[in-house]
């Protein structure tokens, strides 16, 4: 029997509290009236509220439905998660990964960065929770409530350092789990989103279903966020026929065997000299491999519109 207590934290204050991996199991929880506290949930859940909670540092591992946050202010978050949303909340800071597009209502001072965090045990609860690694629309936010002349949202630094807004946890119990925050080892790969492009060109990589799918795109960013290109949007999308004719047109033929096996992962890779230092990578490194590359410059943007268009309406975004 499923004890409430256990999946709640409740009129805390300045006190670290958590759940270790395995505690919570995809239950769901409740987060409420919680001033000054750290709280961790190192643990995949169903869904989470967060309700009126002040000057608190929140790590929630992912949640296979929805987080929302109410009545809530001055709150700093790393959240993982299907559906984002807020209601009435005042200055909220969120790193934030979210498979749809995040929304917001009646809230102001909402900044934004990429999710970026690892523990061992991250990767299976992403699985458990039915969650991509590289479904992440973290920039693409929705404001309900917009009022004109004001932003009720914007970006956090790009430098932002996720150990400064919401610390390693300090007590003994939660101290065991094995947690990183450092960018280059993030399950989830950071990606510049809505900020601005650096380059006029971007280049269009996307690897088809396979044992080795994730390990090869992992590897490409690595390889090209090394050389100084920088990692636009990721996305895993599954395609029929008909959106490969779309998205790949002439070479569509050759793509769309492998279209049965799974979902595809696609990248979008942004910095001058993009194309072909995507090209020469997968040439040196995955041979062997079939992965569909944007072939020039002048293609390529036109590939990465016809593939995220695609990939949008899938989502319905």
């Amino acid at each position: 029997q499923v004890d409430p207590k256990d999946y709640t934290f409740s009129g805390l204050k300045d006190e670290t509290v958590g759940r270790l991996p395995g505690k919570v199991a995809g239950q769901q929880f409740v987060i409420q009236d919680c001033e000054n506290c750290s709280i961790y949930i190192f643990d995949h859940s169903a869904t989470i509220t967060i309700d009126d909670c002040v000057n608190c540092q929140i790590f929630l591992g992912p949640i296979k439905g929805s987080v929302f946050f109410r009545d809530c202010k001055d709150c700093k978050c790393i959240v993982a998660c299907q559906q984002f949303r807020t209601r009435d909340c005042k200055k909220l800071e969120v790193f934030l990964c979210c498979a749809t597009q995040p929304i917001i209502e009646s809230s102001t001072g909402m900044k934004f960065g990429c999710f970026q965090y690892y523990y061992p045990e991250l990767a299976l609860q992403f699985k458990d929770a039915g969650l991509s690694i590289f479904n992440n629309t973290w920039s693409n936010i929705h404001d309900f409530t917009p009022v004109s002349g004001e932003n009720n949202w914007g970006l956090l630094p790009e430098d932002a350092v996720v150990q400064d807004y919401v610390p390693l946890p300090s007590s003994e119990e939660l101290k065991a789990v094995r947690i990183s925050t450092d960018a280059t080892r993030s399950i989830i790969p950071i990606t510049r989103g809505r900020r601005q492009k650096s380059s006029d060109e971007s280049c269009l990589v996307v690897f088809f279903a396979g044992d080795y799918t994730t390990a090869n795109a992992r590897k490409l960013i690595d390889e090209m966020t090394g050389k100084g290109f920088q990692l636009v949007q990721t996305k895993e999308v599954s395609m029929k026929a008909e959106d490969a004719h779309r998205v790949f047109q002439q070479c569509a033929s050759e793509f769309i065997p492998l279209l049965e096996k799974g979902p595809v992962v696609a990248l979008e890779f942004n910095g001058d000299g993009a194309v072909e230092g995507c090209r020469n990578t997968i040439n040196d490194v995955f041979s062997g491999t079939k992965v569909f590359v944007s072939e020039s410059k002048a293609s390529a943007s036109q590939d990465v519109d016809n593939f995220y268009n695609f990939a949008d309406m899938q989502m319905g975004m």
